[in-house]
């Protein structure tokens, strides 16, 4: 039980570190509560199921043209939406929220409320020390934690990165230097949704996908994000695997536990935040973000 518990922990946390981050990145640097992020991962769900199931296209076309569409929507919706009210978050929120049930009305009208169900990268199962893991959770173990590496690289080491980094440290004096900061807005949007979508191609085959798949990840994602600490790239990351953990423990000496891994979650968040208010990596400082 003990390597159930340290494989799936690890498996569940990389995919829940791929979609928390990236609605950690807006938030840090646009101060965008995007609570539709998981609703972009839902509707890359589906774009991926349209192109496999109903124009006969192969898994990878798919997943790189879902990938591509909710990006654009992302970037449309922050052009349209919360570019217009960026500077109060509360209405941010509330936006954000009403796209979310929009997309979800849209799919639900479409589709109707049939579970479906998206193609796996790799049938079969690997034996681990007596587990056997199936190769769909080695491949969204493997590619999370490759796209997070790259994400990092790109913040870090590059040009790009820097002028990110800059804007979430003070957009106003990023913008004295000479750059941008609404275009890195548009870009940090991008790869936000860009991310979401991806944790759809990754997360989508073990999960299936429903018009209402939104809902439960959105609490998973909140409470890594306010569990590392708001404004935390690295402290998402670290939540999603204790989270991850929490819910694997749950799941596997729980009787129902598959039921309860939400609420593990938030149970592990309050009690680290009775502890520490700000999080496990809380921002402090503005100079500290990312």
């Amino acid at each position: 039980m003990l390597l159930n518990i340290l494989i799936n922990g690890l498996i569940v946390g990389g995919m829940y570190a791929l979609l928390a981050v990236g609605f950690a990145l807006i938030f840090s640097v646009a101060r965008i509560l995007n609570m539709a992020h998981t609703a972009f991962y839902m509707v890359s769900a589906y774009l991926i199921f349209i192109g496999t199931s109903m124009f006969n296209l192969s898994l990878l076309p798919s997943i790189i043209l879902a990938v591509i569409t909710t990006m654009i929507l992302g970037v449309l919706c922050f052009y349209l939406f919360f570019d217009r009210v960026k500077e109060h978050e509360f209405a941010v929120m509330i936006i954000a929220v009403a796209l979310a049930s929009l997309f979800q009305e849209i799919l639900l009208l479409t589709f109707g409320g049939t579970i479906r169900a998206i193609p796996h990268f790799a049938e079969g199962f690997l034996d681990i020390g007596g587990t056997n893991v199936s190769y769909q959770h080695i491949w969204a173990f493997v590619l999370s934690v490759l796209i997070l590496i790259v994400l990092w690289i790109v913040l870090a080491k590059t040009k790009l990165g820097n002028a990110i980094r800059a804007v979430a440290q003070d957009s106003e004096t990023a913008n004295l230097m000479g750059i941008n900061v609404r275009h890195i807005y548009v870009i940090v949007m991008a790869i936000s949704v860009g991310l979401a979508a991806v944790s759809a191609a990754v997360m989508g085959p073990i999960y299936m996908i429903s018009p209402l798949m939104w809902g439960q990840p959105l609490v998973i994602v909140l409470a890594a994000v306010i569990l590392g600490g708001a404004g935390s790239i690295g402290g998402a990351v670290i939540a999603s695997f204790i989270l991850g953990y929490a819910e694997s423990i749950v799941v596997f000496m729980v009787p129902g536990g598959s039921f309860l891994g939400g609420a593990a979650s938030m149970v592990v968040m309050v009690l680290v935040l009775l502890v520490r208010p700000e999080g496990l990596f809380g921002v402090l400082f503005e100079e500290e973000r990312l």
